[in-house]
């Protein structure tokens, strides 16, 4: 289980994520993917936002293809890497998502709930998003292109709150 598409990715996560990213970080190394770990370091309490937004700079960057995420139930760190231009995060539990999400949505940032899956699905998830590679069917782009537009409107300050 080492032919990925991508090599090169970020990892992060909270003091809830913490053992989980640590478990990755161990098996994919194994594997000679390319790791950035931007922490948390240890099981101290930590805020899972800026976990997101290191990893999402080192996508944006270039310095890593994707990235990976961790925190207790993956939500919270979806949703703030998600306020990130360029971001297409998804919290996966199972592997179809994991790897349908990059394959016609382009997803670059997956995101996993320790406190909701176990060490041997997060690595089965993991590979199966690392094996992935986005395939730009018409329909698919056509998809991305909305969310795209979707993304700049808010850039724009279409979507401001009243």
């Amino acid at each position: 289980m080492g032919s990925f598409a991508c090599r090169r990715i970020a990892i992060g996560g909270d003091h809830a994520g913490f053992v989980m990213k640590t478990e990755l970080l161990a098996t994919l190394s194994a594997l000679d993917v390319e790791l950035i770990d931007c922490g948390a370091f240890d099981q101290n309490p930590s805020d899972f936002p800026m976990f997101a937004e290191q990893v999402a700079e080192k996508i944006l960057s270039g310095e890593v293809e994707r990235g990976l995420l961790v925190c207790g139930s993956g939500v919270g760190v979806s949703v703030a890497a998600n306020k990130i231009p360029g971001i297409r995060a998804s919290l996966c539990h199972d592997s179809y998502s994991a790897h349908q999400g990059v394959e016609h949505d382009d997803m670059n940032v997956l995101c996993l709930g320790a406190r909701v899956i176990g060490p041997s699905l997060a690595t089965e998830i993991v590979h199966s998003f690392l094996s992935a590679t986005y395939a730009p069917q018409p329909r698919h782009q056509a998809r991305v292109d909305m969310i795209n537009a979707i993304e700049k409107r808010a850039l724009d300050g279409h979507y401001t709150k009243k």
